[in-house]
C-alpha cells in the first residue's frame, strides 16, 4: 500500500523467569504426590477473525476520490501484517477488525484518519544545486535521506530560479482514501 508498504517483519521476544530453588523443589514434591493429571487442553484455536495479534493477509486496491487507483495488489501476492502491530494506519485496522477470511469490504478514510492534512510547515526551500539537474521541475518525486539514515519521499513543489521548494508531506497527505479489501487469510 501507499502506506507503510511491503511485507511486515514480526519480531517475537521471550522472557524467562527463574523460580527460587526452594519453590522448584516444593513443586517437584507436590507433583510426585499428586494423582495423574488429565491430558492438557489443546492449544487455543487459531484466529478465525481479524483481531489484535492475528497475522492478516489481504488483497487491496487503494484509490482516490474520482477513482484514480494509487496502488493495488489484486491478483498478486497478498499484503501480510500483524493486526495491532503498529505497521498499518489505525483507522485501516479498525475497518478490517472482525472480518473473516474471504470477507470483502470497501471503506473510506478521511485525511485526518490517514496521513493528515497538508502542512505548510513541511515545505522547505533549498539551493537548486542540492537537487539533481534532471529533477529540477515541479512534480518530480525524490527520495531524501535524513541524518538518521531514514529515507522518505519528497516532491519538488516549485522551482524559483536558483531555489527549489520541496514538499516533505506524505504523498497522500490531504487526500481522502478509498480502500477495497479482501481478507485472504487470518492466522
Amino acid at each position: 500500500m501507499g502506506f507503510r508498504t511491503g511485507f511486515v517483519s514480526v519480531f517475537a521476544a521471550a522472557v524467562l523467569f527463574a523460580a527460587p530453588l526452594a519453590v522448584a523443589r516444593a513443586e517437584e514434591k507436590a507433583a510426585e504426590k499428586a494423582p495423574a493429571k488429565a491430558p492438557e487442553k489443546a492449544a487455543p484455536a487459531a484466529h478465525t477473525v481479524v483481531e489484535k495479534g492475528s497475522q492478516v493477509s489481504l488483497e487491496y486496491t487503494l484509490s482516490l476520490e474520482g477513482g484514480q487507483v494509487v496502488e493495488s495488489n489484486s491478483g498478486k501476492a497478498p499484503l501480510t501484517y500483524e493486526q495491532g502491530g503498529g505497521k498499518m494506519l489505525p483507522a485501516f485496522e479498525a475497518q478490517v477488525n472482525g472480518l473473516k477470511p474471504g470477507a470483502a469490504k470497501e471503506f473510506d478514510l478521511s485525511p485526518e484518519q490517514a496521513y493528515g492534512p497538508v502542512r505548510k510547515d513541511l515545505y522547505q526551500t533549498v539551493d537548486a544545486t542540492q537537487i539533481p539537474e534532471e529533477a529540477r521541475k515541479a512534480g518530480t518525486m525524490l527520495m531524501a535521506r535524513a541524518d538518521s539514515g531514514e529515507q522518505r519521499p519528497v516532491r519538488v513543489h516549485e522551482v524559483r530560479g536558483d531555489k527549489i521548494v520541496l514538499d516533505l508531506n506524505h504523498p497522500l497527505a490531504g487526500k481522502k482514501l478509498h480502500f477495497a479489501v479482501k481478507i485472504v487469510s487470518v492466522q
